[in-house]
């Protein structure tokens, strides 16, 4: 665990929209020591705190989805407001090997995009399956695609991209691209599907698993998995996914 327990404050310089239900939102200065795949607390006066994986460090930027009272509040907030915020928080993605396969479902593309910069000022090849309901639900399809990312989409609907789900793109673009690692971030079905799809092609992976966190720190215990999606993943009893991931590393 990190010493990152302290409130910092930061002010929002710049909101730019992702789609009607999302918008990036860019503060005054840098989150130190983040990495891809790390998360922070978010806290706002007289409203709560809530989680929020890491856009970018530098300058820190978060993505948010208006999904509920405090995401609407943290969504609608006027540039030049202050946030109060915790972290970073938690176990990220460690880039291993040269050739990467990163998988998005829905909001899930916030910390990918963070990684797929990290990959590649490295020069490394980077490949990305994004999937969602419907056209309107993908996100940030043109910024990987400005970093030299081949991008992959399905729709749930069809409307844009394969209609199907996101783990069907992933096992096509598997039979030609030997990822030395594949890493997701999505719900708790995708990622057990990509699971299986993993230990099937003997792929390593790196992923992200969403569960209801309260303190960030370890402390509650409130975000621990169902045992059947822990067994299934691999994971040891006891494992938070605040402290001990979101990013479980199956290598």
């Amino acid at each position: 665990m990190n010493n990152h327990q302290s409130y910092q404050s930061f002010r929002l310089v710049q909101i730019r929209k992702e789609n009607s239900a999302t918008n990036s939102l860019i503060f005054d200065q840098p989150l130190i020591d983040a990495q891809p795949g790390q998360f922070v607390m978010v806290w706002l006066p007289d409203i709560g705190e809530k989680p929020y994986s890491i856009l970018d460090c530098e300058p820190f930027s978060i993505a948010v989805s208006s999904v509920g009272p405090f995401s609407k509040a943290l969504f609608n907030l006027p540039a030049g407001n202050r946030v109060w915020v915790r972290g970073p928080l938690g176990q990220g993605f460690r880039l291993n090997g040269s050739r990467h396969l990163l998988v998005g479902g829905g909001y899930g593309a916030a910390p990918l995009l963070f990684l797929a910069r990290q990959a590649c000022s490295r020069k490394n090849e980077v490949k990305v399956c994004l999937g969602a309901r419907s056209a309107g639900d993908i996100l940030m399809t043109d910024a990987f695609k400005a970093l030299g990312c081949e991008v992959f989409i399905t729709t749930n609907d069809g409307g844009l991209g394969e209609m199907g789900l996101v783990t069907q793109a992933v096992d096509s673009v598997l039979k030609h691209f030997k990822a030395d690692t594949l890493y997701a971030c999505g719900p708790v079905l995708m990622l057990s599907a990509l699971t299986e799809i993993c230990k099937k092609d003997n792929v390593p992976s790196q992923l992200s698993w969403e569960a209801r966190m309260r303190c960030g720190i370890g402390l509650c215990g409130s975000c621990e998995l169902d045992e059947e999606v822990r067994k299934s993943a691999g994971m040891p009893v006891g494992w938070l996914t605040c402290k001990d991931g979101p990013v479980y590393i199956n290598s």
